[in-house]
């Protein structure tokens, strides 16, 4: 008779090996983006939002760096920030200055990309995010990935890929994270709501930020989260040389495996993006400005752009301690960055409600699934056999 504790053990092992869909890799690192030169590799939009069609112009290098919108502050971290200084005077149209940034190097499949976030800008009309956008299409051709993004006074972030008819997220697909949609083709995205605790406003600040990671791999899309006491202990004691191992982190925040989504044919190498806006077609709709925000008039312009920009934006700041890429086949250099079109405007984005998911049946072909992904499910089936086998060894 084989005891109950080692019993347990190998049950628990073989539930975790069959629930994996992420890819296990090592990862050699590529570029960090930290200290005094974290803003060298990045573009200034420069314009004014014509993507989400928010109350802001975003400003160029010059202009962000004199006004200390952007700047490296006296513990070496990145900030990005809300001008919350200058009175806006009411007007038929009002623009507060803000900022978006875009990377100059792209990140196809075999990417991981890890950030670590201090400060997360929050507050009513406030809507920050830390995407990725794909080149040489179209929006959204090229896929897009939204690893940080909230509104408002909300406690929890959003994560979502955006693509093309035809790319979904699986049913069962592996993650702590709660669907609230799964064709990534609808206006909000294939979207899942984090369930960690710690993920945005002022509790995110007060735990001490967090870590985001998001893989992009041939097996499917995954992003984590870790409030800063959970940061696992090789991201902690890691530094810009380190190589970078997934088979640790555990469960995904989100999961997006490749059985339902063609990684190659729905995502293009993708640009980091780094951006806040205000009001526009998410944070300012006005019953979802409601829902987390009341203010004297329940506008979002009114009662935030227009006037002083302190206090109602004195929180409206990224604080970023460094954001590191990595490659798990470092003999293939990225693709360089390409001049594209700006992309169209996304559709409104509307509310949402954990619920639960009714999985669209697809009108497409049967999702592709490469020969390599097949190679790294028979990996993972023969480790799983092994405990499978120790698990009618421990029965019998």
């Amino acid at each position: 008779m084989r005891s109950a504790k080692s019993l347990v053990t190998v049950s628990l092992s073989l539930l975790a090996c069959l629930s994996r869909n992420f890819a296990l890799a090592i990862y050699m690192p590529l570029r960090e983006y930290a200290g005094p030169n974290f803003f060298d590799a990045w573009d200034y939009f420069n314009f004014y939002d014509n993507t989400t069609w928010g109350n802001v112009t975003f400003v160029d290098r010059q202009t962000a760096m004199s006004n200390r919108l952007t700047y490296v502050n006296g513990a070496g971290n990145a900030i990005i920030k809300v001008d919350n200084t200058t009175f806006v005077q009411s007007a038929p149209l009002v623009y507060r200055n803000s900022v978006r940034i875009t990377s100059k190097d792209t990140y196809g499949i075999g990417a991981l990309i890890v950030i670590d976030v201090r400060h997360i800008p929050y507050g009513c009309s406030v809507w920050p995010s830390f995407w990725t956008l794909g080149t040489e299409k179209e929006w959204p051709g090229g896929g897009e990935i939204d690893i940080i993004e909230g509104i408002n006074m909300m406690n929890h972030n959003q994560i979502a890929l955006h693509t093309t008819p035809g790319c979904f997220q699986d049913r069962n697909p592996g993650q702590t994270g709660q669907t609230i949609e799964s064709d990534c083709s609808t206006p909000q995205g294939c979207l899942v709501s984090e369930n960690r605790p710690n993920s945005w406003g002022p509790a995110f600040a007060q735990a001490g930020g967090g870590v985001w990671a998001l893989q992009i791999d041939v097996a499917g899309i995954f992003a984590w989260y870790w409030s800063r006491p959970d940061v696992p202990a090789n991201i902690k004691t890691a530094n810009s040389s380190s190589t970078m191992d997934t088979a640790s982190w555990g469960l995904p925040s989100a999961s997006y495996p490749a059985t339902a989504c063609n990684i190659n044919q729905f995502f293009t190498p993708q640009q980091l993006v780094l951006l806040i806006t205000l009001c526009g077609t998410w944070a300012g709709v006005p019953n979802i400005y409601a829902s987390t925000c009341q203010t004297p008039t329940m506008s979002c312009i009114a009662d935030n752009i227009i006037g002083p920009g302190s206090p109602t934006y004195d929180n409206a700041f990224w604080e970023i301690s460094w954001i590191r890429t990595y490659l798990n086949n470092p003999s293939v250099p990225p693709p360089a960055a390409s001049s594209i079109p700006t992309p169209a405007p996304p559709p409104v984005t509307t509310t949402v409600e954990k619920t639960s998911t009714v999985q669209p049946t697809p009108t497409e072909d049967p999702p592709f699934v490469s020969s390599a992904l097949c190679n790294k499910c028979h990996d993972i089936l023969e480790v799983c056999f092994v405990l499978f086998s120790s698990l009618i060894f421990l029965i019998t």
